[in-house]
Formats: C-alpha cells, structure tokens, sequence
C-alpha cells in the first residue's frame, strides 16, 4: 500500500491547496469528499498565503540586487576612513601633528594602527568618530588633514549610511515576510491534514487503485517503498517511485 506525503515546501503546499481548491469548487457540496467548512476557509487562506510567499520572494530579490550596490558603498567608506587615519598618523610620525591629535578620534596616543573597520558596526561606529574629531581639532585651530580631506571622507561616509540604513530596512522587510510565512505555514500543514483525512476517509471503502486515485484528484500524494517496487512489476509504480 503506498504512504502519502504531506508537503513539505511551499510550492508543494501552494500545490495541495490549489488542488483541493480546485476539486472543492467543481463539486456541488453533497459530491465533496471534504467539509464546506474546510472550503471556505481554504477559500479565505490560500491567497493570504501566496500573497505573503510572493511579498518574501519580492524582498529577497531586491535585497540580492541592491547588495552589489551596498558593498560597493561599504568598500569606499572603508578606504577612505583607513587613508584618512593612515594619513593622520603618517602626519604625527613627520612632526606635522602631535601625537596628542589622535585623542581627537578617540585613539590611543602612543600607537599608529588603524582600527577594525571589518563589520558595518565598526564602519558606523568609527566613522562618526572620525568625521565629529576632525570637526572638532579644526574648530580647535587644528591644520585639516588633506589627501583625503574630511569632507570627502564624509560624502563617502554619508553614501555609506545611507546604503546601511536602506539595507537594514530590506533586512527586517524580509525577516518580517518570512516570520508571517513561518506562522502561515502552520496553519497551512493543519489545513492540508484536515482536507487529506478527510478526503481518505471519504474514499475509506473503495478498493485501493480507485482509492488513491480519488484523493490524488484532490491533491494527495503517494509513494511507494522499495520493497512495493521490487514485489511488483507494474510500470505505474515504477513510474510513482520515480517521480
């Protein structure tokens, strides 16, 4: 006897739904082989839940496509902060600065490394820094470090966080569409479980063929094991295990 298979992805359950929704609709109430009941709710749930499968694809894809744009605005905001400190401490190291200077964007005195700037964390955290302490040393009669100058820096920067903001927005888009996917799910599986026992109790007195043929109109899926396959040499359970 095969085991039916309840769907396990969202276009095998977009699928099972659209089938017995389908099967329910070309029925008149009496002829179903599930409840009215399930009808009108399976009517009212499957286009929620394609329209919330089709809101998560949408945002996935813009994501994808704007990540090229945002990695690009990461990379630059990247290089120039890193020159604008390297050419900092290459200032202190002739003399031009006193080593005082790079209090100014909050680093240690004594040392000439550039910091992490590996995650968007840091890049936010560090380029506000730098940009607010280089503000403040001018106002403090500082020379402006040139090559690249702070107002480079900061276009640069200002892009970049506008490209982070922007991402972070998709990102919880997208995390939002599939939370909702997620809790729609559920009640999809105990849709599709409702309508399945039904159907098969429905079909319960049926000789087996006739049986399974019934429900799969319904949306039903089979498999046959292994060991159905090898007992038998009928080419339509060869071709049902196949698939």
């Amino acid at each position: 006897m095969p085991y039916r298979r309840l769907p396990n992805t969202d276009s095998a359950r977009m699928k099972a739904m659209k089938s017995a929704l389908e099967k329910g609709q070309e029925l008149p109430p009496h002829q179903m082989s599930y409840s009215p009941k399930i009808l009108l709710r399976l009517r009212h749930f499957l286009p929620l839940f394609e329209h919330s499968i089709q809101l998560q694809r949408q945002s996935v894809a813009s994501q994808t496509r704007r990540s090229k744009d945002y990695n690009e605005a990461v990379r630059k905001a990247r290089m120039y902060l890193t020159h604008f400190i390297r050419v900092m401490n290459m200032a202190v190291l002739r003399g031009d600065l006193p080593a005082e200077a790079r209090a100014y964007f909050g680093l240690a005195t004594n040392e000439s490394v550039v910091p992490s700037l590996n995650t968007d964390n840091e890049l936010v955290s560090w380029g506000k820094r730098v940009i607010e302490g280089e503000d403040f040393r001018i106002k403090k009669g500082g020379s402006p470090i040139t090559n690249p100058t702070i107002a480079v820096v900061k276009v640069r920067f200002e892009k970049f966080m506008e490209a982070y903001n922007f991402h972070k927005s998709l990102i919880k888009k997208t995390l939002d569409y599939a939370e909702r996917t997620s809790d729609m799910r559920k009640e999809a599986d105990d849709l599709i479980l409702q309508i399945w026992n039904e159907v098969e109790s429905k079909h319960n007195s049926l000789p087996e063929d006739a049986r399974k043929k019934e429900s799969e109109d319904y949306g039903l899926v089979y498999f046959y094991r292994k060991s159905e396959l090898k007992n038998s040499g009928s080419p339509e359970i060869q071709s049902s295990i196949m698939q």
